[in-house]
């Protein structure tokens, strides 16, 4: 193994010592500590830089949880103020009502709003409200779908051979990971996603025992795969019509495809919403919104939600800064995400056609993953378990790092446009792929 430093040497060798991994914050496996610049020291802006001062256009982005980029000057003083006057006072706050109103005024179902740390944790909240409210105890949630790693729902997430997971109309339920508690996946009933009569026949063999269907409002977990046309809104009606509540997961997608999230993109009205990543801009904070007649369920704690950190002062600082970035100038951050993602996709695809490759570009807004496959179009977690090269992604990420382009070489996960990227970090984008792939052939 080549290090150019002795700095990276040593990060490396202790890094070994003490048994963690590259990747033990994305929770996708371990990174190839060969190829891969797991030290990262300082980021600005769009660009990232490793111990030995290589620099990068950073496409990752903290795993979605930058929509203004790195170090943005606002979220800076913003933390910086907060943190002179004190980290946590264990009680509420003014800024934490400012941030849960302006959440009010972005997101339409934001009802009531709670704090959390994490996307897992507001999920966790979520599912043990839709019991204690509804008062039955299953929860139905989709192949691929990943929403955070407590035991509920941490099933049939990875990418796994197409022979292991069953018939469409009876997927078998694969856990995650070892250590689960034995009974936990015994209420979480897994469904195709993408597949209207599938959902259906799920909901008619449980008559009265689902209390939530919960769902990423794009698929993110598996690339980036849209909802079918109407697929969402039907999923709505069905539930409503059961008396089963709607929890939309906007972990990933929350202050990034819209300001109101994939409900006001895709025109929904969910009962629980939880959100996490992109609101802290960097930081631990997350939340879960919805309607009033369910959330005040959590009062004195008769659903009980705790949490030292739960609307943590400094992150509230920095939640506040960053949303107000967001919705400046009517707007204008989002304008800017999709633009320069529609540009950069068109480009690769451009690319990868007159290269050969077969490789598409699936892209909902700023979400985008190339997928080296020769499918039109990824559908569902089936199409990319059985058709997605995913060695090959590997191998192709790999290759752009030499030319200074950072992104995850994990092919379920994605790239992220944000405000920070420019029309340049496009065009040195687009010149660093055809160098590698020229490279590569």
């Amino acid at each position: 193994m080549h290090f150019s430093t002795e700095k990276s040497r040593e990060l490396y060798e202790r890094t070994l010592g003490v048994l963690i991994e590259a990747s033990s914050s994305s929770s996708r496996g371990p990174a190839n500590f060969s190829r891969y610049p797991i030290f990262m020291e300082r980021a600005r802006g769009s660009r990232i830089y490793d111990v030995d001062g290589n620099e990068y256009i950073d496409w990752m982005m903290s795993f979605g949880a930058l929509p203004l980029g790195h170090a943005h000057p606002e979220v800076v003083e913003a933390i910086t103020e907060a943190a002179s006057g004190g980290a946590h006072f264990a009680t509420a706050t003014p800024v934490e009502l400012e941030v849960a109103e302006m959440i009010q005024g972005i997101v339409p179902s934001a009802e009531r709003v709670r704090f959390a740390n994490t996307g897992t944790e507001a999920v966790m909240a979520a599912i043990r409200l839709a019991r204690g409210v509804t008062g039955r105890p299953k929860i139905l949630k989709f192949e691929g779908h990943y929403h955070g790693w407590h035991d509920d729902l941490l099933v049939s997430s990875n990418v796994l051979p197409p022979a292991a997971l069953g018939l469409r109309t009876d997927p078998v339920k694969i856990p995650d990971s070892s250590g689960l508690n034995r009974t936990a996946l015994d209420d979480t009933i897994v469904v195709p996603w993408n597949d209207l009569p599938a959902l259906e026949r799920a909901v008619e063999n449980h008559p009265g025992q689902i209390a939530g269907i919960i769902t990423e409002g794009i698929m993110a977990n598996m690339g980036v795969i849209p909802p079918a046309d109407g697929y969402l809104e039907a999923l709505q009606k069905l539930a409503r019509g059961h008396g089963i509540l709607f929890i939309l997961d906007e972990t990933v997608t929350g202050f990034r495809i819209a300001p109101g999230g994939c409900q006001e993109h895709y025109k929904l009205s969910p009962d629980l919403v939880t959100f996490g990543k992109a609101l802290g801009s960097g930081l631990p904070v997350a939340a879960l919104v919805g309607r009033a007649e369910i959330m005040d369920a959590l009062q004195w704690g008769g659903v009980l939600h705790y949490g030292t950190h739960n609307g943590s002062r400094i992150g509230m600082f920095a939640a506040r800064a960053n949303l107000r970035v967001l919705t400046r100038d009517n707007n204008a951050s989002f304008r800017h995400t999709w633009t320069i993602s529609k540009r950069l996709c068109a480009r690769l695809r451009d690319l990868f056609r007159n290269q050969g490759r077969a490789a598409i570009v699936q892209n909902v807004g700023p979400m985008l993953q190339v997928m080296f496959t020769d499918r039109p179009v990824i559908r569902h977690y089936r199409d990319f378990c059985q058709y997605v090269d995913r060695a090959a992604f590997q191998k192709f990420v790999l290759s752009l790092f030499p030319f200074g382009i950072y992104a995850s070489p994990s092919a379920a996960l994605h790239s992220i446009v944000t405000l920070a990227h420019t029309d340049e970090d496009v065009d040195l984008t687009i010149d660093a792929v055809s160098k590698a792939l020229q490279t590569a052939a």
